[in-house]
Parts: C-alpha cells; sequence; structure tokens
C-alpha cells in the first residue's frame, strides 16, 4: 500500500510537470513559447473587451491604474514576440481610459487617482510611441499626444513651495497622501520626461528630467548619495528631511530605466556613473544569492495585490535599459535568466497547470498564490530575455510614426473635484497605487514601516 502512494505521487508529480511551463533561456523559441502561454494566462483575467464592460478596467481585487500596466505589458509582449492577439483590446482599452482631457484623468477613477497611478497609464502610451506600437484610428488622439498630456498635466503640479520641489504622491488635497512626497511620483514623471525627450528632442523635456534628478538626489535624498538605493518617499511634516528606507524593485527600475535613457542621448559619463551606481544597487537590493529576484514584502508573505506586479516593472525597465546603454547587458543577462528560469518553475499552478505563483526564490516549490500581478512579472521576465534581437526603440527623427499634441492635458483637470474635505481613499474608488506604498505596507512589514532618518 505504501509503494501504491508513492509510486501515486510520483504519477501526480510527473503529470503536474508536463504542464507546467518549459524554458531554455538562450533558444528564442522556447522564450516565446513561455511567454505565449503566460500571456494566455495574464489576458484570462481581462473582460473589458466584451459587451457591457468597461475597456481598460479589471474587476475586483485589480485597481484602475494596475490595467494601465498591463497593457504596457501586452505592448512588450507584441514588440519582443510579433504576436499581435491583444493589440485589439490595447488599443480599444488605452483610448477609452485616455478621457477628453487625454492625459488619463477618467471620471471613473480620478476622484482617487494619484500622481503615479497616472504615470502607468502614461508610461503604457510612451512604450507604444517608442515601440512604433500600432497607432490608433484617425480622429483619437496618439500615443506620443497622450504620454504629452500626462507630463503636462503633471509638470503643473510640481510643488515648489515645500521641500523645495518634488511632486507630491496625490493628486488632490482629500485624499490621504497628499503630504508625502514618493519616488513613484517624482521617479515616474522623471522616467517620462526622459523618454519624451528622447522621442520629440526637445530639450524642456531633458530639463525637466535634470530638475527631478536634482531634487531627488541632491536635495533630499531620495536616490542615497552613497549607495545609490531609491528609497520610497519622505513627508512635507518635517520638511522632507526623513525617509521611509523601504526597497520596492519598481522604483529602482524606473530610475534605472530614465538614467539609461539620458546616458544613451548624452553619452555623459556622469549620466553613465548614474546608470551604473543604481543598477549596483539594485543587484544587491531585489535579487538573492542566485540572481533571482525578489520584492521585500515576499519576507513575510503579507504582498498586498499592487504589491504583487511590482517585479514586472523592474523586469521591463532592466530589459530596456540594457539596450540603452549596452554596457549594462553583460550584467543584468545573468540575473534575467536566472530570474526567468526560477519564473517559469513557479508557474506550475491552476487548474491548466501553467498559472504563475509569486515567489520566484521558491523555486519549482510553487506558492499557490495567483493572480494578474503575478502573471505580468512572469511575462516580463520572460519576454526581456529576446532585448537583444529585439530593434531599437522609435523617435520622431528615427521611425516614429505617433502624432503629438504639445497642449494636450492643460484642460483644467486638477479643479474638477472640490478640495472642501480630506477622506481616505477606499477600494471602492478604484485607483490608488499609491496606496500600497505609503499605507498598506504598515502591516506588509510587520510593523517595521516608519520614517527614520
Amino acid at each position: 500500500m505504501r509503494f501504491f502512494h508513492r509510486a501515486a505521487a510520483t504519477a501526480l508529480a510527473a503529470a503536474q510537470l508536463s504542464t507546467s511551463i518549459q524554458l531554455t533561456v538562450t533558444d528564442d523559441s522556447s522564450i516565446e513559447s513561455a511567454a505565449k502561454t503566460i500571456a494566455a494566462g495574464l489576458t484570462s483575467y481581462y473582460t473589458g473587451y466584451r459587451p457591457g464592460d468597461t475597456p481598460g478596467y479589471l474587476p475586483d481585487p485589480y485597481y484602475w491604474w494596475e490595467c494601465g500596466a498591463m497593457f504596457n505589458t501586452l505592448i512588450n509582449y507584441w514588440y519582443y514576440t510579433g504576436d499581435t492577439s491583444y493589440n485589439a483590446w490595447v488599443i480599444q482599452g488605452l483610448q477609452h481610459q485616455a478621457s477628453p482631457t487625454q492625459n488619463f484623468m477618467p471620471s471613473n477613477a480620478t476622484k482617487s487617482e494619484g500622481n503615479d497611478d497616472q504615470y502607468f497609464w502614461g508610461a503604457a502610451v510612451m512604450s507604444a510611441a517608442e515601440l512604433g506600437f500600432e497607432n490608433p484610428p484617425d480622429g483619437d488622439p496618439g500615443w506620443l499626444a497622450l504620454a504629452q498630456g500626462v507630463f503636462n498635466s503633471q509638470a503643473a503640479r510640481y510643488d515648489s513651495q515645500d521641500c523645495g520641489g518634488g511632486m507630491r504622491w496625490q493628486i488632490f488635497t482629500f485624499n490621504t497622501g497628499y503630504n508625502y512626497k514618493n519616488t513613484a511620483a517624482n521617479g515616474g514623471l522623471f522616467n517620462l520626461a526622459t523618454r519624451l525627450g528622447a522621442y520629440t528632442g526637445n530639450q524642456t523635456y531633458f530639463d525637466w528630467a535634470d530638475k527631478l534628478w536634482t531634487w531627488m538626489y541632491n536635495d533630499v535624498h531620495l536616490i542615497d548619495n552613497d549607495n545609490w538605493s531609491v528609497y520610497d518617499g519622505t513627508d512635507i511634516g518635517d520638511n522632507c528631511t526623513s525617509l521611509d528606507h523601504t526597497l520596492w524593485t519598481y522604483t529602482g527600475g524606473m530610475m534605472i530605466h530614465g538614467a539609461a535613457v539620458m546616458y544613451n542621448i548624452t553619452g555623459s559619463d556622469e549620466w553613465k556613473q548614474r546608470t551604473q551606481g543604481l543598477w549596483t544597487a539594485a543587484a544587491k537590493n531585489y535579487f538573492n544569492e542566485g540572481k533571482v529576484m525578489f520584492e521585500v514584502c515576499e519576507a513575510t508573505v503579507k504582498c498586498n495585490t499592487d504589491q504583487k506586479s511590482f517585479k514586472a516593472y523592474l523586469a521591463r525597465f532592466m530589459a530596456a535599459a540594457s539596450k540603452l546603454a549596452p554596457f549594462l547587458y553583460d550584467q543584468m543577462e545573468p540575473y534575467m535568466q536566472a530570474s526567468a528560469t526560477a519564473a517559469t518553475q513557479q508557474c506550475d499552478g491552476g487548474s491548466d497547470g501553467t498559472s504563475c505563483g509569486l515567489q520566484w526564490t521558491k523555486g519549482s516549490q510553487y506558492d499557490g498564490m495567483t493572480g494578474v500581478g503575478q502573471q505580468m512579472a512572469a511575462l516580463e521576465i520572460v519576454q526581456s530575455l529576446l532585448i537583444q534581437k529585439s530593434p531599437s526603440t522609435v523617435s520622431a527623427k528615427q521611425g516614429g510614426t505617433s502624432k503629438g499634441d504639445a497642449s494636450a492635458g492643460t484642460g483644467g483637470d486638477d479643479s474638477t473635484l472640490s478640495d472642501a474635505t480630506t477622506t481616505k481613499i477606499g477600494t471602492s474608488d478604484k485607483a490608488g497605487a499609491g496606496i500600497l506604498t505609503a499605507l498598506a505596507a504598515i502591516g506588509t512589514l510587520g510593523g517595521a514601516w516608519f520614517l527614520v532618518k
């Protein structure tokens, strides 16, 4: 009888293994096959294309911003593999959520929308422009115009009165967190500014990138002057003299990518040093000894819904940075390969045996946690292995066809809501990427969440 049970268990394990995703990190066809399977799992969560559903919206428990992040992943999927299966959904969803002011301030999300939430939609359309994604139908705003709309509306919110500058986390005074200035908001605008500058050649964007970098690095030290670590944020209550030192993967990633864009444009030793410093810190802060990526909240297995997607953005930004700053590629490749291998070993859950888990550091021990964020993260790290064979980004002068609008996003969206009361963001408001950054992580880190000098 014991032998029977042991044999049955062995057979079951073999059956499960046969349905899991197999990946050979040096074989393009294997990478593309794995990416296709993971993408199918990711898009199974999306219903916005169905009659009666809202385009650009994921069902509960996902916040509004994460659909924009998912569309970016699907744009990247097309870029890496050439598979157009999801392009129509992406175009429909991005245009639907763009809003009449062309800056992703739609009525269904604006009440609780933060600057970091808006950034993720801006980043998606920026990727569409610079990767040469299919343009929207005539009469709809171009991808470049929408990215410019996000930039214009955010630049107008830059706050010089408190802490000598910087972007607030929240857009509206009535949302908790308005006094918090975080890297997600400032680094997001920095990232977007560098990319708009690279695409358009407009020096104003580069000036803004320099301005944001200077404030983050020189003035408040959200980027550590000694070890290049990228911290979460700071508060105007003490004039931004203390910092939240939490190390999230995605904020480190957006800074690496933005710095790499600046290096690619300028070729300067200064931006090369900055790019290298940020990557050296990231390799130390976000990967284990086996070069497998992890999120800080995984240590206590208390990552919330948003945090489960963060590794997707570091993977995305690493690949893009390695293309723009080629000296990074040989350094990053072992980390991308090890993480991709570990991620696909976690993709053996669910009824189909290919749903992806969260904790890549567990290897083939599926952790039972499956969702949009986990699928996104696995897809981004797997498809990043194709970066070397993929085409370079385009620009207005070199192959870019996306239509711009320098005045997009200047329609006064910030005056549409009353500042009369102060309220906390609720899950029903369907925005709030930043809520995880400054509030939910109190529980995530088991009481270790505090501001320290």
